[in-house]
């Protein structure tokens, strides 16, 4: 058997649904979509060409995205050679199936799958082999990509062996999906608060979630409100102490000082002052927050923690703006976010 270092490893998904399993697994082949481009054996062998094809052919992509998808068209085609590997992980079973490309590129037309090249299915295995990181590389958001970081899993795997057993403690890579989960999700959050709700919507979105942790609030007038955007309590009619208020920076930049001792100067004694912002306070500004026992500083990374900590109790508009689904990570390697 060759030396598996020197293998290569394609990955391939069946569509977003797994849609083509049947496709795959039934008539020995792997393919992919773009049904609008013409036969890619047809195009001039360059990236370039295949990028112009496809911008021509789907004009309503994203210009970031039209790289992307037409470098893994370029590879099916001509980076790919008979007899490397390709796996693909199928959904329907849970299983990865590794098999090696049997054929050229060919064109079919009158399928959701034109471009197809076809495949000796070798093996398949239990999702449960690999490794935590295994499944996190082969989980690529590309349709079509090479595996390198853990392709030795799966040679190891076709020659009847086992790959090196891991402990909860050795297996690393569980925590590094966390981590990406956590950060991936984090990013998302933030992006949406500083695209969907500068001014105004921002003032209410902090308004929620203070509700959500357990206040009565109220948001001020958008104009001659002082420098005070929401009004927090815990009684109904807002008279019992401690009156909580809230001023909103919609920035991303770097708040100071002067905003800080500008809030603090409205906060009366038995009241609290809250200044929250997307962005970040300043070394003098959290300096001047910390001698002050009624005053805190959220920034965005906390409106981050809060926002995931108290994202089901918020209302359906907001939860509409910033769209999570509940995933869960292993014990002790992260939070559950949302993703």
């Amino acid at each position: 058997m060759s030396d598996p270092s020197n293998e290569i490893l394609w990955g391939i998904h069946a569509g977003h649904t797994g849609d083509a399993h049947s496709l795959f697994i039934d008539q020995d082949l792997i393919a992919l979509g773009w049904t609008k481009m013409p036969d890619l054996s047809t195009l001039a062998p360059t990236r370039e060409s295949f990028k112009e094809t496809l911008e021509a052919m789907y004009p309503e992509a994203k210009a970031g995205a039209v790289p992307v998808q037409a470098g893994q068209l370029f590879r099916f085609v001509h980076e790919v050679n008979k007899g490397d590997h390709v796996a693909y992980p199928a959904k329907v079973e849970r299983r990865i199936y590794i098999g090696r490309i049997a054929g050229d590129y060919v064109n079919v037309e009158g399928s959701g799958y034109h471009h197809r090249r076809k495949v000796e299915w070798l093996d398949s295995f239990p999702r449960t082999k690999f490794s935590q990181g295994a499944l996190y590389e082969i989980g690529s958001a590309l349709s079509f990509f090479q595996i390198r970081n853990y392709a030795d899993e799966y040679f190891i795997l076709l020659a009847g062996g086992e790959p090196v057993a891991e402990t909860e403690d050795e297996d690393t890579t569980v925590a590094i999906v966390a981590d990406e989960i956590e950060s991936t999700t984090e990013d998302f959050i933030i992006k949406r608060l500083a695209k969907e709700f500068k001014g105004f919507p921002l003032e209410e979105f902090v308004s929620e979630i203070f509700t959500a942790i357990g206040y009565k609030t109220r948001v001020t007038q958008k104009s001659g409100d002082k420098g005070v955007d929401v009004i927090a309590h815990r009684d109904e009619l807002g008279i019992e102490p401690p009156i909580i208020k809230i001023q909103v920076k919609s920035t991303e930049g770097n708040v100071g000082d002067p905003e800080v001792s500008q809030l603090f100067g409205k906060v009366a004694d038995g009241e609290f002052g809250v200044l929250v912002t997307l962005g970040t306070f300043s070394k003098q500004a959290r300096d001047f927050a910390e001698g002050k026992s009624n005053l805190r500083l959220i920034d965005g990374e906390e409106l981050v923690r809060l926002t995931l900590k108290h994202y089901e109790s918020l209302d359906s508009k907001h939860k509409g703006r910033i769209p999570l689904r509940r995933v869960y990570i292993p014990e002790g390697l992260g939070a559950e976010a949302g993703s």
